[in-house]
C-alpha cells in the first residue's frame, strides 16, 4: 500500500496570519511538520498542498528549501487541493496533516500508518474518533476511493475540512478510531492564536529543536499548569467554521 502524506499549508489565517512559516528554534513551523512526517518513516512521499494566491509563493519557496513536493489549488476548497495533489502523486491512501501542528509525534504517525495497512477494507482511521490526544497531535488517514467519493458528494464546509464528509457519514464508510490512554484531549498544542504560539515556544524552549514523544509532552504539560494555562481559554473552531 502506497501512502502519501499531504500537508495543507497557507499563509492566510484569520487568527494568526503567516503562522506556518513562523521561525521556531531555527526552522519554520512547516519544517517541524515535515521533519516529524519524515522521521516516522511511514510515508512513501510527502506533498504540501498550498494555494494559488501570490502570498503563498513563500510556502512554495519553503517547500523548495525543504526538498518537499508541492501542489497549488483553491484557497477554501481544500478538498480539491488534496485531490489535485493526489492526482499528481498517486497513492492508495492519504495521511492528512495541517501545517500548524509542529509538535507531532513520529511514533504516532508510524503506528497509525501500520494499523491502517493491517486492517483490510478501511476507508478512514483517526486518533480523533474520539479525541484522546492533545489537539495538534492527532493523525488521520483516508483511502483514495473514500476521498474520491467525498470529492463527488461533499459541499460547503466539508470541502474546507477535507475528511469531515467521510467521518460524518459512517453509514457509507468503514471507520476506525485509534485511542491513547490516559486521555489528554483537554490539552492544546496546535497553532491558531498568539496564545498557542506562546505555549509552543515554551515547550520548544524546554525540549529544544527535536521531535517530542506525545507521552513526554503530556507529562510535562501536566507538571506545568502555568504553561498549559497560557492557551486554556482558546476556543477551537467548530466544524462549520472555515
Amino acid at each position: 500500500m502506497r501512502t502519501v502524506g499531504i500537508v495543507q499549508a497557507r499563509m492566510g489565517s484569520s487568527r494568526l496570519a503567516g503562522k506556518v512559516l513562523k521561525p521556531l528554534a531555527g526552522r519554520s513551523v512547516l519544517g517541524w511538520v515535515i521533519r516529524a512526517a519524515r522521521e516516522s518513516e511511514a510515508l512513501d512521499e510527502i506533498v504540501v498542498a498550498t494555494t494559488t494566491e501570490s502570498i503563498d509563493d513563500a510556502v512554495v519557496e519553503e517547500c523548495e528549501r525543504l526538498g518537499v513536493a508541492w501542489h497549488r489549488g483553491p484557497v477554501d476548497d481544500v478538498l480539491t487541493r488534496f485531490v489535485g495533489a493526489l492526482r499528481e502523486h498517486p497513492a492508495d491512501a492519504v495521511m492528512r496533516f495541517t501545517a500548524d501542528c509542529p509538535l507531532l509525534d513520529p511514533a504516532v504517525i508510524r503506528e497509525a500508518a501500520l494499523i491502517y495497512r493491517a486492517v483490510p477494507g478501511l476507508d478512514y482511521l483517526s486518533t480523533g474518533l474520539p479525541h484522546t490526544l492533545p489537539r495538534g497531535t492527532d493523525i488521520e488517514i483516508v483511502g483514495r476511493a473514500a476521498l474520491a467519493v467525498a470529492d463527488q458528494a461533499a459541499t460547503a464546509y466539508h470541502r474546507t475540512h477535507v475528511t469531515s464528509y467521510v467521518y460524518t457519514h459512517a453509514e457509507r464508510f468503514r471507520l476506525l478510531g485509534l485511542t491513547y490512554t490516559p486521555g489528554a484531549s483537554d490539552l492544546r498544542v496546535t497553532l491558531d492564536t498568539q496564545e498557542d504560539w506562546e505555549l509552543i515556544q515554551a515547550v520548544v524552549g524546554e525540549f529544544g529543536d527535536r521531535t517530542i514523544a506525545v507521552r513526554t509532552l503530556v507529562d510535562w504539560l501536566r507538571a506545568h499548569p502555568e504553561i498549559r494555562a497560557i492557551n486554556a481559554g482558546v476556543r477551537q473552531k467548530e466544524l462549520q467554521e472555515a
